[in-house]
């Protein structure tokens, strides 16, 4: 059986001259790193498309799922081990996999049939026929090495998976902190706000003012972490239509949107009437925003590292065509090897389809509701600051500015502190 190992060996070289054999070829990338992104351009150079988007690829916008109530139900039901089951055929991750296990499953037919050719097969009758070519030795390859590495291989695929899920996980944080802190920030200017002596007018006007430039920042990061060609129309249409003009042009021509979305919003909290030291507070929530991006920037522009997704891509390739060579004999009980065929379909469906999940969740945001996200934060930050104090019957008192400067001159002199008013010190009008 061992001199079978050169005839696999052949086998193996004239697959790999087939075009299917790009099925594994990892795909080229350069080490060319444009920063025009994050640069001083007006916008990034143009990246050319890829000749053929992959289902994988276009399936990626339907898998942007907002659970809800009833969705948790579904999830856990009793069912859905056979509802799994019947959708493995419509399974997008599967379907993306179709060239590899094409090709892996071409290995493990031409073994069957090449070793029935050279060594002899059974009819479905059951009565054994001699070899139809003679003179050529059947090809195969000990267990031993596969069962030895096996445990590496799956180190490998773990590794790699939760890798991928921790920057999942990641860019889920990021997007629950700025709901949170977008909530918060808006609450705060909404409730802080000293409206005594301010034209209702003005109010409505600086809290809407707050609320949009809240929602044009997340909705700004948004299509910051899209592909141009799904998110630009969009981002320019949803701006024009919530933001003054000149507003949604000055972000739009912008080199980094999201920072000069955040720009403004740090330009609309200074113009909320209310005290400086208020308004630091509100500033520390627009900060942790600032953060947020920068993670989401990381992730975005630095993938798991290459070499070591292409030494796993080459390794699990590598270990699943020759796989079939060393099933051949274990298999023996099946009518002329046959069984090699599915259990090697099997192992490749399932093998690949780790890898590919981890493919799938390492850029994570193309798979995440962004869009949802960048709504309800818009519709919560509308709802907040059509609030006002007292509009439940709760009476609230807000001190003025001046006020609270009058409490702080009197803690600091109580402290030993005889310095002037704080707001001549900083020169603030009152």
């Amino acid at each position: 059986m061992m001199l079978r190992l050169s005839s696999a060996v052949f086998a193996l070289i004239a697959l790999a001259s087939v075009s299917q054999g790009s099925a594994f070829t990892p795909s080229s990338t350069s080490s060319r790193v444009d920063t025009a992104l994050f640069g001083n351009t007006q916008s990034p150079p143009p990246i050319p498309m890829p000749k053929a988007i992959s289902y994988g690829e276009e399936s990626r916008k339907y898998r942007r799922t907002v659970f809800t109530h009833d969705d948790w139900v579904k999830h856990r039901s009793p069912e859905r081990f056979v509802r799994n089951l019947s959708s493995i055929w419509s399974s997008g991750v599967y379907k993306n996999l179709a060239n590899e296990v094409m090709a892996t499953t071409g290995v493990a037919t031409f073994v069957v049939i090449y070793n029935a050719l050279v060594g002899g097969y059974t009819d479905f009758s059951g009565v054994a026929h001699a070899a139809p070519i003679q003179g050529l030795l059947q090809v195969g390859l000990p267990l031993a090495p596969f069962t030895l590495s096996s445990p590496s291989l799956g180190l490998l695929l773990v590794f790699r998976t939760n890798t991928s899920y921790q920057r999942w996980d990641e860019a889920r944080k990021n997007w629950g902190m700025n709901i949170n802190h977008t909530r918060d920030l808006v609450r705060m200017g909404t409730a802080m706000y000293d409206r005594q002596g301010v034209p209702p007018e003005k109010v409505e006007k600086d809290l809407k003012m707050l609320s949009l430039c809240t929602w044009a920042f997340v909705r700004a990061m948004k299509r910051h972490l899209s592909p141009e060609s799904e998110d630009e129309e969009a981002f320019k249409r949803e701006l024009y239509e919530k933001l003054p003009s000149a507003q949604a042009e000055a972000i739009i021509k912008a080199a980094h949107r999201p920072n000069r979305a955040l720009f403004d919003l740090s330009l609309a909290i200074e113009n909320l009437n209310m005290h400086f030291m208020r308004k630091n507070e509100i500033h520390k929530a627009a900060t942790i925003f600032e953060d947020n991006l920068g993670s989401s920037e990381r992730l975005l522009t630095s993938p798991v590292p290459l070499f070591y997704s292409r030494h796993l891509a080459r390794f699990l390739s590598l270990w699943l065509l020759l796989i079939p060579f060393a099933l051949y004999d274990p298999l023996a009980g099946t009518w002329n090897h046959v069984g090699l065929i599915p259990t090697t379909a099997m192992l490749s469906v399932f093998l690949f389809g780790i890898e590919e999940l981890a493919a799938q969740m390492e850029e994570p945001f193309t798979i995440l509701p962004m869009q949802a996200f960048c709504d309800k934060i818009g519709n919560w930050c509308n709802e907040i600051v059509s609030w006002s104090p007292g509009d439940n019957g709760m009476e609230v008192t807000i001190p003025s500015a001046v006020e609270e400067d009058h409490v702080v001159e009197e803690m600091m002199v109580a402290n030993g502190s005889t310095r002037p008013s704080l707001r001549k010190v900083l020169g603030l009008k009152k």
